[in-house]
């Protein structure tokens, strides 16, 4: 599995690229608010999960997103995962539900994928 771990800038050209094991059009991703890192790739949100909390991640931090490199404006991220439901978090759906976690979340994204 094609699961990469993002700590430098990398363009959305080589983030299609990762996703493309399982996707034509979008990667699979979930975000380190804490780290400001990324985990790119997989099949499903926990695959990429999985890998952050075995490299040090705190699940508390972690958030899982969908990017579509080839859409423009605010278009290219949905923050939509099955990870994201947590009830003792105040986010009971799938959808992050807080403007200023998407906010960093948005923030974290643009900065590691160019």
């Amino acid at each position: 599995m094609n699961i990469k771990i993002i700590e430098k800038p990398i363009t959305r050209a080589e983030a299609l690229e990762i996703g493309k094991e399982f996707y034509e059009e979008m990667v699979k991703g979930v975000v380190d608010l804490e780290k400001e890192i990324l985990a790119l790739g997989g099949e499903y949100h926990m695959d990429a999960n999985v890998i952050l909390i075995e490299n040090g991640s705190r699940q508390s931090s972690v958030w899982g997103f969908n990017l579509y490199p080839s859409r423009s404006g605010d278009d290219w991220i949905e923050y939509t995962s099955l990870i994201n439901i947590r009830p003792s978090a105040d986010n009971k759906s799938m959808i992050v539900e807080n403007e200023d976690t998407r906010r960093i979340m948005k923030e974290i994204i643009e900065k590691l994928i160019i």
